[in-house]
């Protein structure tokens, strides 16, 4: 039975790194990609679009996980992730790279929901957090490793191989799961309505105001007509999903999810911590090399010491909350990463290498302690039923956080570079340049985006301590010592039946 469950964990941890890698593994191969296929004006959107369509799949996933059950749905996210990565390998231009991108990000969205999800499924509160753990060491590892992997390919096996690796790994995966993860039979009930409508109106709302976000500042100004028209058109189908859902029987993004304190301040302070994290993935490496002049490899190593602590300090955060509770932990967390992001800017210039190392190093810790316990608390305030929707809508808003902050920061990091080097200046255009000026320029832009970064974190802890309870509510077969007492749970709830999946 052991050996079966491991099967099944080693199958998602693959498919974990199928998804982590496929962010970051194109990035240094668009040199040959673009020496092949051309469509230089265009390459942003091979990372956009796979962003896009990841993101706003989440919820529409994380709800027909709930209804249909996890396996088919990671199943079929799989194989779209797998004939999406084929297809990339067999595109003839840019734009057919782009559409098969998207379709491998309709893939991507199943595979990173429903992992997570799953992992709650197996273990037992107290053993989610070394679930949690791996699967945050795997995330962590392909993302620092795929840029190298990329580049590897690229040069030696030539761009198409990047996609076609996918294919084997992927494979063994798909027969791990198909073969071992068995999910309890359902008693009869009344047939499930899927939202279609729903998920179409988020889908299209979502991509509507991601590309407003991503492209904005880029493509066109934020005051030109497509900025406009894209930001109206958003706003109203926003407006379409508000309607359609409180129409529909089994709505895609249920009302519950924010009418549940617990959930709706999580969702909120990943939010918020997905935009600090744009400072550290993003401008962390620029300031490396234009500040402290060191090579690509040398600054992505700066930037890595953080997947280094972040995962254990995430597998060591149960021992915290255990004693004080899921939010006292989280905040806990997050008041050392104010701290730290605080510390940035007070570094002097160019300063030694070890400095922002270190502090790269106890971001990672500080997060890990803040997230997973978020992450494992949510999942414990709901039934099996209502897993898939809620670990959906922390992901989803996570990812919100994260491209709203890439717009907001680069924005703000270009503003202050045209104000020391003058207007047409940004800051892809100075980061090779040696002068003690440009470098003094960038890192006051990334002082800024620390600044900012900052005050993400600050927002992150007061949703905690102002709108989290205190405890949270905990529905799982062993109580943890953390769990409210029966008069704090949600109205109507109650223990659930065993019903995690099993393993043959």
């Amino acid at each position: 039975m052991q050996g079966k469950k491991t099967a099944v964990v080693a199958a998602l941890m693959l498919c974990m790194a199928l998804a982590a890698l496929d962010s970051t593994i194109v990035s240094t191969a668009v040199p040959q990609i673009v020496g092949e296929l051309g469509g230089f004006s265009v390459f942003s959107w091979l990372f956009s679009g796979y962003l896009l369509a990841v993101t706003v799949t989440l919820p529409v996933y994380g709800k027909l996980s709930d209804t249909l059950g996890r396996k088919p749905v990671l199943i079929a996210g799989s194989v779209l992730f797998l004939a999406g990565s084929l297809l990339c390998s067999c595109a003839w231009n840019m734009g057919a790279l782009i559409a098969f991108r998207v379709v491998q990000g309709l893939g991507g969205g199943a595979i990173q929901g429903t992992v997570q999800t799953l992992a709650a499924d197996l273990y037992p509160l107290k053993e989610r957090p070394r679930i949690q753990a791996k699967l945050s060491t795997v995330w962590a590892t392909s993302s620092v490793l795929g840029p190298a992997l990329g580049g590897l390919l690229a040069s030696y096996a030539g761009w198409r191989w990047i996609f076609l690796i996918n294919l084997p790994v992927g494979a063994v995966a798909l027969f791990l799961v198909a073969r071992h993860l068995h999910e309890p039979r359902r008693e009869p009930g009344p047939r499930h309505r899927i939202d279609w409508a729903g998920a179409l109106a988020v889908f299209a709302a979502g991509g509507v105001l991601l590309t407003w976000l991503v492209q904005g500042g880029v493509a066109w100004d934020w005051d030109s007509t497509p900025s406009i028209t894209l930001l109206c058109t958003g706003v109203a189908l926003i407006g379409a999903i508000v309607v359609i859902e409180r129409r529909a029987a089994e709505p895609i993004l249920p009302g519950w999810v924010w009418r549940r304190r617990t959930i709706a301040a999580v969702n909120l302070a990943l939010c918020a911590m997905g935009l600090l994290m744009v400072a550290p993935t993003t401008f962390l490496p620029t300031y490396a090399q234009s500040v402290l002049g060191l090579s690509p490899t040398a600054a992505g190593f700066v930037l890595s010491v953080m997947t280094l602590s972040w995962p254990v300090s995430a597998a060591l955060s149960q021992h915290v909350y255990r004693r004080i509770g899921f939010r006292s932990t989280a905040a806990l967390g997050m008041t050392a990463a104010l701290a730290i992001l605080v510390a940035f800017p007070l570094l002097p210039f160019p300063g030694a290498v070890w400095q922002p190392t270190l502090l790269s190093l106890l971001l990672g810790a500080a997060l890990g302690l803040f997230q997973l316990p978020l992450i494992i608390g949510v999942q414990s305030s709901v039934g099996w039923a209502e897993r898939g929707t809620a670990t959906a809508s922390i992901l989803f808003y996570r990812q919100i956080g994260q491209t709203v902050g890439a717009a907001v920061f680069g924005a703000v990091a270009n503003g202050v570079i045209s104000g020391r080097l003058g207007s047409g200046t940004d800051l892809d255009s100075v980061t090779r340049s040696g002068a003690t000026a440009v470098r003094r320029a960038v890192d006051a832009a990334v002082d800024s985006v620390y600044i900012g970064a900052a005050c993400a974190a600050a927002l992150a802890l007061l949703v905690l301590l102002l709108l989290a309870p205190r405890r949270f509510p905990v529905l799982d077969p062993a109580p943890a010592p953390e769990d409210a007492p029966a008069q704090d749970r949600p109205a109507g709830s109650r223990k659930p039946s065993p019903n995690s999946p099993t393993y043959e």
